[in-house]
């Protein structure tokens, strides 16, 4: 199956440098929505097509995992990955409880980011060549 048009992709996180690193990472193969805050995530989610976030867990008023738990509410399908540089055994309890797809610890290296990406979308759409399609679109 050929897709027509890119996954969106939300990234969300209050640093912007880092949301500069990750659209660097993804612009070629995603159609790119940015929130600087969980609030913010939450109204995108609920306005616009996004297919996979990738949110930080440490941000002003909603933590990501408190994003994630709102955001499986309006849609229980969609793949979160959460990315903190406070990992621990029990944050990625908490979060797979609220059903985050996968909790990846800063510095998050390219090659795990893509890796798991890509199997949320696989997992969740059934396109394994996500990094495929797209590629010359850049």
């Amino acid at each position: 199956m050929t897709r027509t048009r890119p996954y969106h992709l939300l990234i969300a996180d209050d640093d912007a440098d880092f949301r500069e690193v990750l659209r660097s990472i993804f612009e070629p193969w995603f159609a790119l929505l940015e929130a600087v805050s969980g609030e913010q995530a939450v109204e995108i989610v609920e306005g616009e097509r996004v297919d996979l976030i990738v949110l930080d867990m440490n941000m002003d008023r909603l933590t990501g995992l408190e994003t994630i738990r709102i955001v499986k509410q309006i849609d229980q399908r969609l793949p979160c990955i959460l990315v903190t540089g406070d990992f621990d055994e029990q944050l990625q309890s908490e979060a797979l409880q609220a059903d985050a797809w996968s909790v990846l610890p800063k510095p998050v290296r390219k090659r795990e980011l893509l890796r798991t990406v890509s199997l949320a979308i696989d997992s969740t759409y059934g396109d394994p060549d996500v990094f495929s399609g797209f590629a010359s679109m850049n």
